[in-house]
């Protein structure tokens, strides 16, 4: 674009009028790039799938409420047994299908030792859905149970 010039007859006068050359290669680049785009974008293979249906599983985990206090004694759902008897039953519930849910619930002053041997009790018979249970911090925001639903 040109404003002025060196010629003494037109003086300062400025070009009112837009140059139009630069504006139709940008689109002609533009057009040719969504040429080269647009088979790729669309390319697919034309598949006929066949259709099938399905009942929901609504087979539900069981939990076991798994306890053990300050002195060590576990307790399943409440009843007090020893170490091994506890192996014996997470064997028995590896077994079952779906897999229950054990729910650890484990004194603060309890060793880490009769946790860790839980642990690895349960591990050993095959059971791998094992959760912490805890008291939430004083002030702390409850946390929900299910998963909020979508809107």
């Amino acid at each position: 674009m040109a404003f002025a010039s060196f010629d003494g007859k037109k003086g300062g006068a400025p070009l009112a009028e837009i140059n139009m050359v630069p504006l139709i290669d940008v689109m002609l680049v533009l057009l040719v790039i969504f040429i080269v785009t647009a088979p790729l974008l669309s390319h697919s293979v034309k598949l006929e799938l066949p259709k099938a249906s399905a009942t929901v599983m609504s087979a539900k985990a069981e939990k076991v409420d798994l306890s053990i206090d300050a002195d060590g004694v576990r307790y399943w759902n409440g009843t007090a047994l020893s170490r091994e008897e506890a192996a014996a039953r997470f064997t028995v519930e590896a077994e079952k299908q779906p897999q229950p849910e054990i729910h650890l619930r484990a004194d603060q002053a309890v060793p880490y030792r009769a946790v860790a041997e839980t642990l690895a009790d349960a591990s050993r018979a095959g059971l791998s859905k094992i959760g912490f249970v805890t008291d939430p911090a004083p002030g702390a925001a409850p946390v929900p149970a299910t998963p909020p639903a979508k809107r």
